[in-house]
């Protein structure tokens, strides 16, 4: 005569719920990322693409060796060539920890990578399928799928100069937009290679890509948000000057 196998239901049901917890694991973060300083960082997952959701701090690369900064912050570096820098904001550390660092261009393309590994420096056409990506998707602030209105749903909803124009980053208009991306971008402002910092930790926040500009050698591309503006803009910036880092997954 066989024997029956009894299975009590509370420890089948028990092993369905944290199966089943574990196959609905949240994929925006699916892990901590840590950058060589120890500072940990959290993803986002956009389309395709998986983002660090906060602004780079390390002033490490990835092998361990130290990225440079300035004495003073404030000094002028426009007559060296491929300066390899980072500061925090206005040369005051406690600003780095919300903020994240400004980098020069040319500490971002190091070969030694600022990013953790596994990480890096998007491209410009990788901003660009963000940017694509958040507009056919109904992420503009009026939920249109045309043309570029997608700031609101990138940027954090604190931190941001007020401004009463519409669909702009410092308004809190269109509250279901506010950062609907999770992207939560943040206004570190940048640093002028002459040694001014500009932006005042709430008018804007611009970040590099790895592209160099295809019509001036001294400069490179970059994405920026504006507290008065709806739009996630491109434009070019001096690769001597310091601007803040977003690294995407490889």
């Amino acid at each position: 005569m066989k024997n029956k196998i009894w299975v009590c239901p509370l420890i089948v049901m028990g092993l369905v719920i944290i199966l089943t917890n574990s196959c609905n694991k949240d994929d925006n973060n699916p892990v901590s990322i840590t950058d060589k300083d120890g500072n940990v960082y959290t993803s986002v997952t956009i389309g395709t693409q998986v983002w660090l959701v906060e602004n780079l701090k390390t002033t490490k690369y990835r092998n361990g060796d130290l990225i440079g900064t300035t004495t003073p912050s404030t000094l002028d570096i426009t007559a060296e060539t491929t300066p390899k820098y980072q500061w925090a904001y206005d040369g005051n550390e406690s600003n780095a920890a919300t903020y994240g660092r400004l980098y020069t261009w040319y500490a971002v393309t190091d070969i030694r990578n600022l990013c953790p590994t596994g990480w890096h420096v998007p491209s410009d056409v990788e901003w660009t399928t963000l940017e694509n990506y958040l507009i056919a998707n109904g992420y503009n602030y009026d939920g249109t799928t045309t043309e570029n209105k997608i700031a609101k749903s990138l940027a954090t909803a604190t931190n941001w100069t007020s401004s009463s124009n519409t669909g702009v980053v410092g308004n809190t208009d269109f509250p279901g937009k506010r950062n609907a991306t999770g992207f939560s971008a943040l206004p570190g402002g940048s640093r002028d290679g002459n040694g001014t910092f500009n932006g005042f930790l709430s008018f804007y926040g611009i970040w590099w890509s790895s592209t160099e500009s295809d019509y001036d050698q001294y400069m490179a591309l970059l994405r920026y948000i504006h507290a008065d503006n709806s739009y996630l803009d491109a434009g070019g910036y001096l690769k001597v000057s310091g601007a803040s880092v977003r690294c995407v997954m490889d």
